[in-house]
C-alpha cells in the first residue's frame, strides 16, 4: 500500500522486520536531510525555502534508499552512506526542479504540491536547483569516513551523471527529439533521463563497500533494467491519464512526445516491461545472490507481493508466461 503520492505507507510496515529497518533506515535519511539542507530561518529566504521544499516534499526515495540497500546488501555499514545517499537525493531534486519548468516540461504538480517555480517563480526555481547541485557536491566532500581515493571517485561518478553524458543531455534529448523518434533513441533518453541516477545510486554503493568489477557491473545492469521498467510504468500512467492526486504530478504531459507505450503499443510494452524487471532480478541476483533488502525494496516499487512484476493489470500474469515461453 502506498500513500497517493507513491510514498511507502509506514502503516503497513508493523510486524515485519524488514519493513522495520526499511523505516528506520528512510528515517535516518529524512532526519540527515533535513540537517544537510540549508535552515530556512523564520521562512524569509525563499531561496532556502525552495531548497527544501524541493527536496523534503513527500516522495518514493528510491534513488537513496536503493543506494543504502545496496549498501547494507554488500555488507557495507559506512558512516558516510546516509550523506552519500543525500547527495543523490539533491542531485535528483535539483533535475525535478528543472525539468518542471515551463522552458521544459512545463509541469504544474509535483509530488502532490505545485511546482516550485509555480510556488516561488521561475528565478527562484533556476537559483534553488542550481544552490542543491552545489550541495550535493560539497556534502560528498564533507561526508564522514572516506578514503581519498574512494572520496574522489564518488564525486566523479556523481559528476559524469549529473552532465553531458547523464541527466542534462537526457532532458535536452528529450526537448529537440520531438515525436518522430526510433525505439533505440527513446529507450536512450529514458536511460540518461531516469536510468542514471539509479545507476549511479549503485555505483556509489558498490564504490564504498569496495567491491570487485564484477559485481559492480552486475549491479549497473540490475539499475539500468530497473529505470527502463520504472520509465515504461511511469509512461503507462501518463497514456491512461491517471489521476494526479494518484500520481502526484501532472498527467497527459506525454501527449505528442515519443514513448516506448506509443513507439510499440500498450501489449508489447507490457512484455518489454516485464523483461526489463527479469534482467533486473538475475542481476541483483548476480550481485548479491539472495540478500533479500534490494529485492524486496524494488518489489514494493512494482507492487508489494508482485514479485518483480507489474501489477498495473490481469494481463500482467499471463504476459509473463508470454515473455518466458
Amino acid at each position: 500500500m502506498t500513500t497517493m503520492t507513491g510514498r511507502l505507507d509506514i502503516r503497513d510496515l508493523r510486524g515485519d522486520p524488514w519493513q522495520a529497518e526499511l523505516a528506520a533506515i528512510r528515517h535516518e535519511f529524512e532526519e540527515r536531510m533535513a540537517q544537510l539542507l540549508p535552515d530556512s530561518g523564520n521562512g524569509s529566504d525563499l531561496l532556502t525555502v525552495a531548497m527544501r521544499a524541493g527536496t523534503l516534499s513527500a516522495g518514493k526515495r528510491m534513488r537513496p534508499l536503493l543506494l543504502m540497500l545496496v549498501a547494507r546488501d554488500l555488507g557495507c555499514s559506512s558512516p558516510a552512506l546516509v550523506d552519500i545517499a543525500c547527495a543523490v537525493e539533491m542531485v535528483h531534486a535539483a533535475s525535478l526542479i528543472l525539468d518542471d519548468l515551463p522552458c521544459m516540461d512545463d509541469a504544474s504538480l509535483r509530488r502532490g504540491q505545485p511546482t516550485i517555480h509555480v510556488q516561488f517563480g521561475e528565478d527562484v526555481a533556476i537559483l534553488s536547483s542550481v544552490a542543491l547541485l552545489s550541495r550535493a557536491f560539497g556534502v560528498l566532500a564533507t561526508a564522514p569516513d572516506v578514503p581519498p581515493a574512494v572520496r574522489a571517485r564518488l564525486v566523479a561518478k556523481l559528476s559524469e551523471t549529473v552532465g553531458t553524458a547523464g541527466l542534462v543531455r537526457g532532458q535536452f534529448e528529450d526537448l529537440r527529439a520531438g515525436a518522430q523518434r526510433s525505439e533505440q533513441e527513446i529507450a536512450t533518453t529514458n536511460e540518461l533521463k531516469t536510468g542514471v541516477l539509479l545507476g549511479v545510486s549503485v555505483d556509489m554503493a558498490a564504490i564504498l563497500a569496495e567491491t570487485d568489477d564484477c559485481v559492480a557491473q552486475s549491479l549497473r545492469a540490475f539499475a539500468l533494467a530497473a529505470g527502463h521498467a520504472f520509465q515504461i510504468r511511469d509512461d503507462f500512467q501518463d497514456d491512461v491519464a491517471m489521476d494526479s492526486n494518484v500520481t502526484g504530478k501532472d498527467t497527459g504531459k506525454d501527449l505528442g512526445k515519443a514513448t516506448l507505450v506509443n513507439a510499440l503499443g500498450s501489449e508489447e510494452a507490457r512484455k518489454r516491461l516485464m523483461r526489463h524487471l527479469d534482467e533486473a532480478d538475475r542481476n541483483l541476483t548476480d550481485a548479491i545472490g539472495s540478500k533479500q533488502r534490494t529485492r524486496r525494496f524494488v518489489d514494493t516499487l512494482f507492487g508489494q507481493g508482485a514479485g518483480f512484476r507489474f501489477a498495473d493489470t490481469g494481463h500482467a500474469a499471463a504476459e509473463r508466461q508470454q515473455v518466458h515461453h
